[in-house]
């Protein structure tokens, strides 16, 4: 009888040390810049909840993502390790080799180990092979249960039709990516998970990422700019602040508020330049964008709330970074990190009242397709290296005083440099040799302005006219076809005699965006071979407003000629390509606008035509041989 009540008292005691154990949200945007909320300064856009949450908890103003770019941070949130030393060293095409290895022990994993209940839903892009059994997937990493897609939602926010749900596709949805995604993860919460244990809850939004599509009562507090491209990413961020208060009013229905601590980040800073179209993020007035290792390429919004922990309305300037949520969140739940690797991240509790953190290693950022000479970064203090791609040519800066980084301090301050480059090799040198190395160096490196195109899967052709067709599928349209692709995607035809020596033909054709979407693009395309790396592209990026030329995959466009254009963008546009092998040049003529660029070096002859399109649907006529 004793021994049956000491069990029973084992029992309770451990089901009330496992209540009392905190629940753990972690919601993660996609390509939102520092100053994109209202909290952080902006004044156009409505945040309405993450506002609320801000002064609710602790904002942090030097808050950074582990990369410029979306692969590598989110592989870090989930193992504390920074992206090239954890393995996840690019951002993820679809089939790509590189993946979050199963060797890595993740978040998930450890809480699951420990009593957790775990759930992802959102985007994932941790590997190139999306629920597939080539390559981990959410459930290998420890989640229990999840809904996510590869990289974005296709064909847009809106009604997105990628999403797949514990390995089981899930077909057209309706609604939008964000509320849809945490309207999943209060569903499991409520009807899925098991009640008894606490819970890891992480919600990663596609929002604002591309291709940008926002509800129109999103959009409505935007109704008096003109621009259509402000009002779409304004708009986009709001919906992804109602899908955070979806989550929010949840977690206060279920009784979970006061023991759930809620991370919020950005897993980089925002895309595109601000010229055109619906890449309109805000640095806050940090230098670069996206991909850079300047402050605006990875400092980030940074929030986290925990009632009875953090006091509500703390600022902090303490710097803090993604992998900093694995260590701080398994030192919250009493969980030892692992001991036989690196561990990047650091235990951030005390900068939750504005006091200093301990940093074994210092903050590090490395990212394979930053500007030439913003390659690499490393942060001691108020001290900030930033290293070229060779890295061999460094910039100093001070960067508490100096946030915009306009004073290179490199010349002036030779001792602080000498210094700041020692460590930084020294830790650079680590991570080389835990990471994979063979991932990266054996990856060709790409030339100036021309980046390797995906290999793209066998499409369809419901036409009988394209004996070629890849990444797509081509069907009948009123203009003649409609190529149709998630990714890049193109149908080729081989002409009767190669164009070869020193003739020139030239084509022409017609082409219309056949959505109302942000990305929209319809391409003439020639090459050599029929594979999406030799081929050129002709024609126009009618989401950017441009008309263009460029050989290779889609991440080559604006990297050939260029021109912006005023047009419609539903107007069907008459496209004319000059292929001059004489003069080595390719010629586009659309209307008044003439573009030419210079033909790739190896293109001797040109074997195959045909049409091209990313990530959208287009319509286009058959193509004309004028002579």
């Amino acid at each position: 009888m004793r021994t049956t009540l000491t069990a029973i008292a084992l029992l309770l005691q451990l089901g009330l040390a496992m209540a009392e154990k905190p629940n753990i949200v972690v919601f993660l945007v996609d390509d939102m810049g520092w100053g994109d909320l209202a909290c952080y300064g902006h004044k156009t856009i409505k945040s309405p909840h993450l506002d609320k949450f801000a002064s609710e908890g602790v904002r942090f103003t030097q808050c950074y993502s582990a990369c410029g770019v979306c692969s590598p941070s989110r592989s870090s949130i989930l193992t504390g390790r920074t992206p090239y030393r954890n393995g996840v060293w690019r951002w993820i095409p679809d089939g790509h080799s590189t993946h979050l290895r199963e060797s890595e022990i993740t978040l998930p994993e450890l809480l699951k180990e420990n009593g957790y209940a775990t759930c992802h839903v959102g985007k994932w892009h941790l590997n190139g092979h999306f629920n597939s059994d080539k390559q981990p997937q959410p459930n290998d990493h420890g989640y229990e249960h999840w809904m996510a897609t590869q990289n974005n939602a296709a064909p847009n926010h809106k009604n997105p039709t990628n999403f797949v749900r514990n390995g089981e596709a899930m077909g057209p949805l309706e609604g939008f990516s964000a509320p849809l995604v945490a309207t999943e993860g209060i569903r499991w919460l409520k009807e899925d998970r098991d009640q008894d244990k606490p819970f890891l809850l992480s919600v990663w939004t596609h929002e604002p990422h591309l291709p940008i599509e926002s509800a129109e009562k999103f959009m409505k507090p935007y109704a008096h700019i003109d621009n259509e491209g402000i009002r779409q990413h304004h708009g986009n961020i709001t919906q992804l602040d109602h899908a955070f208060g979806i989550v929010m009013k949840g977690l206060d229905e279920l009784g979970l508020r006061d023991n759930t601590i809620v991370f919020f980040t950005s897993d980089n800073g925002p895309e595109g330049r601000k010229e055109a179209g619906r890449t309109q993020g805000s640095t806050g007035g940090l230098r670069g964008r996206k991909r850079d290792s300047h402050e605006g390429g990875i400092r980030v919004a940074g929030m986290v709330r925990w009632p009875g922990q953090i006091a509500p309305g703390t600022v902090s300037n303490v710097p803090v970074i993604g992998s900093d949520i694995f260590t701080t969140t398994l030192g919250i739940a009493e969980i030892d990190i692992p001991k036989d690797r690196t561990i990047d991240g650091a235990d951030i509790r005390p900068a939750f009242k504005g006091q200093p953190v301990d940093r074994h290693v210092p903050l590090f950022w490395r990212t394979h397709i930053a500007p030439e000479k913003s390659r690499a970064a490393m942060r001691i203090g108020d001290w900030k290296i930033v290293a070229d791609r060779t890295l061999t040519e460094f910039q100093l800066y001070e960067i508490e005083k100096d946030w915009q980084e306009t004073n290179d301090l490199a010349k002036k301050k030779p001792v602080k440099l000498a210094e700041m480059k020692k460590t930084f090799m020294e830790v650079w040198s680590g991570i080389e040799a835990e990471g994979p190395r063979a991932w990266w160096e054996n990856e060709k490196q790409p030339q100036k302005k021309t980046k390797r195109a995906a290999k793209l899967g066998k499409g369809t052709d419901e036409t009988g006219d394209w004996p070629i067709v890849c990444g797509g599928t081509v069907t009948k349209s009123t203009l003649g076809y409609r190529l149709s692709s998630d990714g890049e995607g193109f149908a080729l035809r081989k002409l009767d005699k190669p164009i070869s020596g020193t003739a020139h033909a030239v084509f022409k054709l017609e082409y219309q965006t056949a959505v109302d979407a942000s990305t929209r693009n319809a391409m003439f395309c020639f090459g050599d071979k029929p594979n999406n790396a030799n081929l050129v592209k002709v024609g126009t990026a009618i989401g950017k407003g441009t008309h263009e030329i460029f050989k290779g995959g889609w991440t080559n466009v604006g990297g050939g000629a260029a021109q912006k254009a005023n047009f419609d963008a539903q107007q069907k546009f008459t496209a004319q390509a000059t292929i001059d092998l004489s003069k080595r040049i390719v010629v586009l003529e659309i209307g008044k606008t003439r573009l030419e660029q210079k033909l790739p070096q190896g293109l001797k002859e040109v074997n195959y035509i045909g049409i091209y399109a990313k990530g959208t649907r287009s319509n286009f006529s058959p193509i004309e041989i004028v002579e």
